[in-house]
């Protein structure tokens, strides 16, 4: 059999479970989840195989109506995300269904000429009369060449979706080494576990303003890993909400954290020291811009 490659943009508004959906074809966690929408901030690429077939998945931003300057590079970078891919695949809720920012997304595709396939999300929770209906009117809309029901989170229909995308894709080198899961370094999987962790916790008591920042990422003598990150606020306030009271809260963090870096390090000792910066305006930081990948013109 010969190799096969393709890109994958995975696109859709925020909190349809494209992070999810990227993880469950992946078989491993290369991008953070939340239940806060717009979780994912760049683009980034997770690499899945099956046989001879490398996919590599463009994780990108959910695309909304942005109104700072944050959110306008977030939804380019989702659009860029499905530049040049050899398939879009347009993630949906179903559980929500089509509102106005799923169907202006539909008709945007429409427009495009690389192949596009609709899978619908959460169909173990959605009812299926409701599904098939919000499949005709999304075909309505734009020309999919397929569409798969999917439950991402326990692996409903992950099988066959996977296989299908294989078979779809071109025959072409890896662009990847068959071990590698993600384009994304160690030390920025690190910030976004650390900011992951701030959402799980603090999710109604800071909305987006919070980010993590990396600053030393090296290994010790005895192979263990020292990582020093700042969590960054905007306001003197937000700072107490994630210090805790007696410092419990940004304890209860970085364990979560450190546990999970483990993990992901394949079991390596983790030694990680967080600490609470307040900057009004960091989200107009080009330096912050570049750390997440993004793109400060935009």
């Amino acid at each position: 059999m010969k190799r096969k490659c393709g890109h994958i943009a995975i696109i859709g508004a925020p909190n349809a479970g494209k992070s999810t959906l990227v993880n469950a074809l992946v078989g491993q966690k290369v991008a953070i989840v939340s239940p806060k929408a717009q979780t994912t901030r760049a683009r980034l690429m997770g690499v899945a195989m099956q046989d001879e077939v490398q996919m590599i998945l463009v994780d990108t931003p959910g695309i909304f109506a942005p109104q700072r300057k944050l959110d306008r590079a977030m939804v380019s970078a989702a659009w860029d995300g499905a530049s040049g891919a050899d398939m879009i695949a347009l993630v949906i809720d179903g559980r929500k269904g089509a509102g106005p920012k799923v169907e202006q997304i539909a008709e945007a595709l429409a427009r495009r000429d690389e192949p596009k396939w609709l899978i619908l999300n959460k169909v173990d929770i959605s009812r299926k009369d409701k599904l098939l209906a919000l499949a005709a009117k999304l075909h309505d809309l734009c020309a999919f060449d397929q569409s798969f029901f999917v439950s991402a989170l326990d692996g409903e229909g992950i099988a066959h979706l996977k296989g299908e995308l294989a078979a779809a894709m071109p025959e072409g080198e890896w662009h990847f080494p068959e071990d590698q899961v993600s384009d994304i370094t160690d030390r920025l999987l690190a910030s976004e576990i650390t900011r992951e962790q701030l959402y799980h916790k603090l999710h109604e008591e800071l909305p987006y303003a919070a980010t993590v920042v990396t600053e030393k990422y090296s290994e010790r003598d005895d192979g263990s890993i020292e990582i020093h990150q700042q969590i960054i606020v905007q306001r003197d306030s937000q700072r107490g909400i994630v210090l805790g009271k007696g410092g419990q809260m940004i304890k209860a963090i970085g364990a979560e954290a450190r546990t999970e870096i483990s993990a992901l390090m394949g079991g390596c000792p983790v030694h990680l020291y967080l600490h609470v910066k307040v900057k009004a305006d960091w989200d107009e930081s080009p330096e912050i811009y570049e750390g997440m990948g993004l793109d400060w013109n935009r």
